[in-house]
């Protein structure tokens, strides 16, 4: 049964951390061991640094969770946007300063390449095995959720007719009605989100489509922005329509609070992607940054962020709420070919074609 996030106190998950972590590993007295010489190592580290383009508020349970079953290690947190946080990243590395201790993005591309460079820590979490098999890249990256990309509209304001279906509906409406959402369009700017030249790239992949899309948003005189609570925020207060490529954990997050937006699964295609958790070689605390990924794919961590909207990578985790049909799904798969959207001459190509599109 889903655990309400009104209910699923930080002590409560605390709680059930422990009793699945007892549970798991008095069943194999080596791992059991191993685990109980990991908590003591990472004790005497006693911090922990988490860079991440996550807002803290999205996962604020499992972090007052974490520290309430290790109240022994201080952990800081850092938050950044994604291209912000690689980047910051390889210039602690360049500079020699100590690195975060665990890197967490919907980047996918520049995760990927992290691990592609060298820069990753290789750790075989006990929680793995109840992840499926492309969640983990040689144990040096591990996908922990997988959560669809939607548009997202005021509902109060946005007229019922209007309201686009796929990606398809959302070109034909700017091309009949310009003027009616002139400065009231928003999505990611991919020349300085990661997120968002990720997304862009994948759109063009699965649909050429995509160029007649920017072509009718371009005509509306759109906004762009670099976070996506920003946008999902204006949107909420009216200042904005609609904003498209969003993570659907946020809007329906932002949803369930009060707020007056909708969330559309576009039902030509949706786009799928997935936080990737890396440890760096160089994390100067990688005890606790194991500690601290087992306990983000565990059943405890998992139901936690499935309480914040964000879709478990665990099939043991129930999700509660509005889904796309599985057929209309589209992951963007963690591998090698992210390396493609990272070639310098192929990104300047496509952030050319994306500024000519909408300066036309």
């Amino acid at each position: 049964m889903m655990i309400s996030r009104r209910t699923f106190t930080f002590v409560a998950a605390a709680c059930l951390a422990s009793a699945c972590d007892m549970s798991s590993r008095n069943n194999n007295p080596s791992l059991a061991d191993s685990h109980s010489r990991l908590w003591k190592d990472a004790a005497k580290e006693g911090a922990l640094r988490i860079d991440t383009a996550t807002d803290q508020h999205e996962i604020v349970d499992l972090l007052e969770a974490f520290r309430g079953l290790h109240p022994n290690i201080a952990v800081r947190y850092q938050h950044l946007n994604s291209s912000d946080l690689h980047a910051n990243f390889l210039k602690e590395v360049g500079e020699g300063r100590p690195t975060a201790d665990i890197i967490i993005s919907s980047a996918m591309d520049l995760q990927f390449k992290l691990v592609n460079d060298g820069f990753a820590l290789a750790y075989a979490s006990p929680e793995k095995i109840h992840l499926p098999s492309w969640a983990v890249w040689k144990d040096e990256a591990y996908a922990f959720t997988a959560e669809p990309i939607v548009f997202v509209y005021n509902k109060t304001l946005l007229p019922q007719e209007d309201i686009p279906a796929s990606h398809e509906g959302l070109t034909d409406l700017l091309r009949r009605k310009p003027h009616d959402y002139y400065g009231k369009i928003a999505t990611y700017d991919p020349e300085r989100s990661g997120t968002g030249y990720l997304y862009y790239a994948q759109d063009l992949l699965i649909s050429r489509d995509t160029i007649e899309l920017a072509q009718a948003v371009g005509r509306t005189h759109p906004k762009f922005y670099i976070l996506g609570v920003e946008m999902i925020d204006k949107v909420a207060r009216g200042e904005l329509l609609l904003a498209y490529n969003m993570m659907s954990s946020y809007v329906l997050e932002k949803k369930s609070q009060g707020f007056d937006i909708e969330v559309v699964f576009p039902n030509d295609y949706t786009l799928v992607m997935s936080r990737i958790a890396v440890i760096p070689k160089l994390a100067r605390h990688p005890n606790a940054s194991k500690l601290f990924l087992d306990f983000l794919l565990s059943e405890a961590g998992q139901t936690l962020l499935a309480s914040r909207h964000m879709q478990p990578i665990r099939s043991d985790i129930p999700m509660e709420g509005s889904a796309p049909s599985p057929e209309v799904l589209r992951p963007i798969h963690f591998g090698p070919s992210l390396l493609a959207n990272l070639d310098q001459f192929r990104r300047r190509e496509v952030l050319r074609e994306w500024r000519r599109t909408f300066e036309s």
